[in-house]
Formats: structure tokens, sequence, C-alpha cells
């Protein structure tokens, strides 16, 4: 093993660290993957984590210059296929190899970077925000599955996006209360929370759906290798989902809805073991 072969292996292992400290449902995820994908979604998550770190919670320090800061590393990794930092390191490795688009790596660090100034949205902020925070990271994820094969890659675009846009719409309404008391923000277009009905809930849940349904008919065309892994994402968020409309507005504004632990770790077992 070379000494670059090290710092590559060593910059994975950061990766998968930093995933499993801050997500143990996206780590239980990619335990379901075949082993040739769990590395790159690793590489994948460590990136957009670290990303969604800087605005949200490093709140004693200066967010926007870190921020800027962490932009720029990005992009001289990327140009010249390394870093020092090994989160980025291992991302741009993947980035590569995959054959990613800069596209989406721009349309990411443009969303997150909202988050340091944006509180309100209209329609067209709000659908571009979707896709840079969440669209985009499942058509990384959706790159790796596929392996280069771009004709599949196409055909699958589309309803990958549409998962990725439930997964964040519900993620939305979860965080409803702790996005508008903590941080000021409303994602949801044309929603003053104060204000908010119960008919707003049932619009904005009805939207989802259709995102949902689009996302499963994507689901049954993964490559095998891939489904079991992405399944238990949507099996997760539709189990939330559904704790998410049965419960009052009062409620969701309230406390923050969870789906038990045991619920999750059963929902792991059937898709690890095949349990019907």
């Amino acid at each position: 093993m070379t000494q670059i072969d090290l710092y590559q292996r060593v910059s994975l292992a950061c990766s998968k660290l930093l995933t499993n400290a801050y997500s143990t449902s996206f780590s239980s995820g990619i335990k379901t993957l075949s082993s040739r994908f769990h590395d790159p979604v690793y590489a994948i998550y460590g990136f957009v984590r670290l990303a969604d770190e800087i605005v949200d919670t490093f709140h004693n320090h200066n967010k926007k210059v870190l921020f800027e800061r962490f932009k720029q590393d990005t992009y001289w990794a990327l140009e010249e296929k390394i870093s020092l930092n090994p989160i980025l390191e291992s991302f741009q490795r993947v980035f590569h190899e995959y054959g990613m688009e800069q596209e989406l790596v721009d349309a990411f660090l443009y969303s997150m970077e909202l988050d340091l100034f944006e509180t309100q949205y209209d329609e067209a902020g709000y659908k571009r925000y979707i896709y840079g925070s969440a669209e985009v990271v499942g058509l990384m994820c959706l790159h790796v599955f596929c392996q280069g094969d771009k004709s599949q890659y196409s055909t699958l675009k589309s309803d990958a996006c549409a998962l990725g846009s439930a997964f964040q719409k519900i993620n939305f309404l979860r965080d409803i209360k702790s996005d508008f008391e903590e941080r000021g923000r409303v994602y949801f277009p044309h929603i003053d929370y104060l204000t908010m009905t119960e008919k707003d809930k049932k619009e904005i849940e009805a939207d989802i759906q259709l995102d949902f349904d689009a996302g499963l008919r994507g689901i049954n065309r993964l490559p095998e290798e891939a489904k079991k892994g992405v399944l238990l994402a949507y099996l997760y968020y539709t189990q939330l989902f559904e704790k998410i409309k049965k419960a009052p507005l009062e409620l969701i504004k309230e406390e923050r809805v969870r789906v038990p632990d045991i619920q999750k770790l059963w929902i792991f077992i059937k898709m690890k073991f095949g349990i019907e």
C-alpha cells in the first residue's frame, strides 16, 4: 500500500465515522446495500452532512466565512483531485470515479448557502432549494448505483428526484417548529407559520404523496444491489409520514414527530433478511 493509498483509506474511514455518528438511520440503510456501494455512499453523505452542519449548528462561529471556505475547498478538491480535508478527499474521488456532473455540486452548495440568509420562499425558490438540498444528493447516489450506465441513470433520474423531494418535504413538516423558532425559516411557499391551518397541512401532504408515488416507481426499477437500501429509507419515511398525517397541526407545532427506534430496527431487520 502506497502512502496515497493509505491517505485515501483514512479519508474514507473519516467519512464512515461521520456518517455513523450523525445518522443511525442512514447508516442502517447503507448496510443493506451491496458492499461495493458502501464507501462511495459514505463519502457522499460525509460531504453533504459537513456542509449542512456548517449552516445549521456552528452558531458560535462566523458561518458565512466557514461556508465560503468550505465551498472554495470543495471546488479546489474537485479541480486538483486531492484535498487535505479527508471528507472532501473521499468525496472528490467518488465524484470523479462515477462521472458526476459539476452542476450537482453547484446546486447543492447554492441551497446550503441559502440557509445562511433566506427565511421565506416563493414557489420557484422552494423548488430550487429542494432540488439542491435533497434531489441532487439522490442523484449523486444514483450515479453510484448505476455504475457509469448513463442510459439507466437518465431513465431513473426523474423518479430519484421525486423521492428526494418527498423525503425533504417530510423533513420540513417534521421540523417546522424548530425551523421557525430556532432559525426563523418557513420553507413552504405562501405559508405563514403563525396562521397555518389544517387545510394547508393537508395540501402539503397531498403534494408529498405525489412525489412518494413517483419515488416508489423508481425504486422498483433500481439495480437489485441498490434496491434494498433505498427501499429501507422509503419505508422509514413512509412510517414517519403516516405519523405526521395522523397528528393534528397543533401537535406538529408542539413536538417533533419521531419513528421509535424499535420500529426503525424492525424495518431494518425485515429488509436485511427479506422478511415479509
